[in-house]
């Protein structure tokens, strides 16, 4: 009988995935514990619109995401710090002041999780940071950091 599961179970399926469940695991086990349903005309409709709808979705935060990063690309990030004689920055500039300064500045509002820095920068100068905005869609970014 082929089922469609409703969530995930180990070692029998994702959930949404069509599986060949036996008669008996279908009926005493999966549909009392509402953990799938039929695989019948009504029940394949509704599944290929939930995913064309879930693909659609994806694709509006991927296009939403390569805007981003044609817009993050273009710019030149200044952030002022206090530094030391010889270049030497007072603390550090984290992920976090980026993030804060990109939409404070360009109105570009970006996780900080998202912000791939090996370490804080600790040096006055220009930076090139990466930015993941999507699966497959980074950004890069240009930092000046000046000193006050």
């Amino acid at each position: 009988m082929k089922v469609i599961l409703k969530q995930d179970i180990k070692g029998v399926g994702k959930k949404d995935q069509i599986i060949n469940a036996n008669d008996g695991y279908a009926r005493n086990f999966l549909f009392p514990k509402n953990l799938a349903v039929p695989a019948d005309k009504g029940n394949m409709t509704n599944l290929q619109s939930k995913q064309s709808s879930e693909e659609h979705r994806k694709n509006l935060e991927k296009e939403a995401a390569v805007e981003t990063k044609n817009k993050i690309e273009k710019i030149m990030l200044k952030i002022q710090v206090k530094s030391g004689e010889n270049g030497k920055v007072f603390g550090s500039v984290t992920s976090k002041e980026i993030g804060e300064n990109l939409e404070k500045q360009y109105k570009i509002k970006v996780d900080k999780k998202k912000i791939l820095l090996q370490e804080p920068i600790k040096n006055l100068g220009t930076f090139n940071i990466e930015i993941k905005l999507y699966d497959g869609v980074n950004a890069k970014l240009k930092i000046n950091v000046i000193g006050e």
